[in-house]
């Protein structure tokens, strides 16, 4: 039996963890460095009818109507007047039980939970190193050494695992982007509501039943290397709030009325692809590559890249990192297309971006090719 070790109990590690449950072909165990998973936290994700299908195939379908909700439309509106734009319908890529699904990140991750062992999760342990031998051995901060056959690196964004194995090249870059979260309750549209505005964008949508919200928007922000790498400056609550008022100050949506619990982010992406030299260490979702975060697919593309892998462990056909690679081209130049079109703030270049939205917004094709593609793979 083969012996595989996961690091980092985000999405794409549960995920796979759920995966290998099913397959008594390997046993595994998930180290994940804090000391718990956090259960309460209010922020959202979207997931595609991509993801939908693959976490169906671990009983999704079951998971409780009250907790998650399925918005028929994105809304574009003009953040300076709130002046609708066109739509999108999300719809068009849905069947009947397979929806564009919107919920808390934590009610997913409680239940990808559901079905793994306690004894299979260790928490507080933090990667010191990983050692080549006839078999792979993690180096544990608690002293600890195991060997595997296979090593997962699910280890988010600041990978340690992509860190030992790279170096400083393994290092994500700053985005000169910050994102801003926080929890609305009551808001009048259960679609997605997406307001663009001048270095900025936010959006608003459904992550229940129970009327709760999440927000999030994304800031261009240029920070000098001493503020990027200041914790205390994003943990500063007034840093926060004063990102919001600029926000709020160039839109018609009152934020500082609707916005609690409000929390900001440094937007950190990779900058080239890494390929571990060992064909028995993988690396898999923000681990193996950080996205721009303006397409809505990183928790949708965390559980794509866990199935593709597990396939990979499952059938050996060795072209897993081909095939992870192509699809996060493909979205990361739709994320770039979007990241800029989202942010114009010349007049001009608005109204031509307005009219293009309008006719694509309305063309089949086009949507096919642009969402259909990533959706529907």
């Amino acid at each position: 039996m083969k012996k595989i070790a996961i690091i980092g109990a985000g999405i794409s590690g549960l995920f796979l963890a759920n995966l290998l449950e099913q397959d008594k072909s390997y046993s595994y165990k998930i180290f994940e460095k804090k000391t718990s998973l956090d259960l309460s936290d209010g922020y959202g994700i979207q997931l595609s009818v991509n993801s939908i299908t693959l976490l169906n195939k671990i009983g999704f379908q079951k998971i409780n109507a009250h907790d998650i909700c399925f918005p028929k439309k994105v809304n574009f509106f003009d953040a300076k007047n709130s002046k609708k734009i066109c739509d999108i319908d999300l719809s068009q890529f849905n069947n009947e039980s397979i929806r564009y699904t919107t919920l808390k990140r934590s009610k997913l991750i409680e239940f990808l939970l559901k079905n793994i062992p306690s004894n299979k999760l260790v928490f507080n342990s933090d990667l010191i190193d990983i050692k080549h031998q006839a078999k792979l051995s993690l180096q544990l901060r608690d002293k600890m050494n195991e060997e595997f056959d296979y090593i997962v690196a699910a280890d988010g964004v600041y990978s340690r695992t992509k860190q030992i194995l790279f170096k400083k090249e393994g290092l994500p870059k700053y985005f000169n982007s910050i994102a801003l979260r926080g929890n609305i309750n009551k808001f009048e549209n259960f679609d997605i509501s997406l307001y663009l505005g001048p270095n900025f964008h936010f959006v608003i949508y459904p992550i229940n039943q129970k009327e709760e919200f999440n927000f999030i928007s994304i800031i261009r922000k240029e920070l000098v290397e001493e503020e990027i790498s200041n914790k205390n400056l994003f943990n500063d609550d007034t840093f926060a709030n004063n990102l919001l008022n600029q926000i709020s100050s160039k839109s018609k949506v009152n934020l500082n009325k609707y916005v609690e619990k409000i929390k900001c982010f440094p937007i950190f992406v990779s900058e080239k692809f890494h390929v571990p030299e060992s064909k028995n260490i993988f690396l898999t979702g923000d681990a193996l590559y950080s996205l721009p975060p303006s397409f809505a697919q990183g928790a949708s593309q965390s559980i794509e890249a866990a199935n593709e892998l597990f396939n990979e462990l499952k059938n050996n056909p060795s072209n897993y990192y081909k095939k992870r690679i192509l699809k996060i081209k493909q979205i990361k130049f739709r994320s770039s297309i979007n990241h800029f079109a989202f942010h114009l703030s010349n007049p001009l270049n608005i109204f031509f971006r307005n009219t293009f939205l309008k006719y694509l917004s309305r063309n089949k094709k086009f949507l096919e090719n642009y969402l259909g593609k990533i959706y529907n793979s």
